[in-house]
């Protein structure tokens, strides 16, 4: 399974069932870029849940990647 297919199919659900929500961006190498929005936006254990993301990835394709994740937040947090 590729690695792009694997996070919408399989994290995705996982991240949304909290509240969150993840998209793929990129796949440059071994370096996978990702967003983060809804409750992961403002999640101050990200970091964890980056780490579990790229160890189920590792234990389901066999593929070690790094996640390059940016946070998006809504639109109304915006300063302006």
């Amino acid at each position: 399974m590729e690695v792009s297919n694997y996070i919408n199919e399989i994290i995705r659900p996982k991240i949304q069932g909290d509240g969150g929500e993840i998209t793929f961006v990129s796949e440059e190498g071994d370096t996978v870029s990702v967003c983060f929005q809804g409750e992961c936006s403002k999640c101050r254990i990200l970091d964890r849940c980056i780490a579990w993301i790229e160890s189920e990835i590792l234990r389901e394709t066999g593929r070690k990647v790094t996640l390059s994740a940016q946070r998006k937040k809504p639109f109304f947090w915006d300063k302006g």
